[in-house]
């Protein structure tokens, strides 16, 4: 689908939509605005005016601010190996194992955000990695199409990581996957306090 073609594919969330073959999808049925992308920015407006036949217009506010490309910084210090945003990240840009440090592989990380509100220590933050560049002048179309090529693979790939890390449970029944998550979290968070190496 040209619409899907012309977005940056961060997959972040911003739109509105899940990613950005939803938002595709959602103009090519009328249920969605070509305004609505902030990685894209004008550029990519202008894109997706050529493509439906409507008239640019500037990015919707509501949606946020066309602003240069940023990339995840995990202060590895304080991270505490709870895997959340393992998870999170749509491209697979975030490498760790459960209760040790994680670290951002710089050219996997499309800027999404959606690592930081997961982060239950606050020790992930963005830095501008294209000063002065924004919207597509600071993305190229390789850039998206590697981008693409990784959330196709984390969104196909079974995830593995809940049941390798799931706590015992002496019911027999097994916790649900966030009771699961938020012991651990608490678990390092109280180990992290105490100032004791983890197990």
């Amino acid at each position: 689908m040209r619409l899907h073609a012309a977005l940056p594919q961060t997959q972040c969330t911003r739109c509105g939509y899940p990613d950005c073959a939803g938002y595709a999808e959602a103009m090519a049925a009328g249920e969605a605005d070509i305004h609505q992308c902030p990685p894209g920015g004008q550029e990519g407006i202008v894109r997706l005016a050529a493509i439906t036949g409507r008239p640019p217009k500037p990015l919707g506010a509501e949606f946020g601010a066309e602003g240069p490309r940023r990339m995840a910084v995990i202060d590895e210090a304080w991270c505490i190996g709870c895997t959340l945003c393992l998870d999170a990240c749509p491209t697979d840009a975030i490498v760790g194992t459960h209760k040790r440090m994680h670290t951002v592989i710089e050219p996997h990380c499309t800027g999404c955000e959606l690592c930081i509100p997961v982060c239950p220590v606050d020790c992930i933050s963005l830095e501008d990695v294209t000063p002065g560049r924004s919207g597509w002048a600071a993305w190229s179309q390789q850039q998206a199409d590697d981008a693409l090529a990784r959330y196709r693979t984390h969104s196909t790939r079974r995830p593995v990581r809940e049941g390798e890390q799931a706590l015992p449970v002496s019911t027999g029944d097994a916790a649900p996957a966030a009771d699961r998550k938020r012991t651990i979290v608490e678990a390092a968070l109280a180990r992290a306090r105490a100032g004791r190496p983890a197990p």
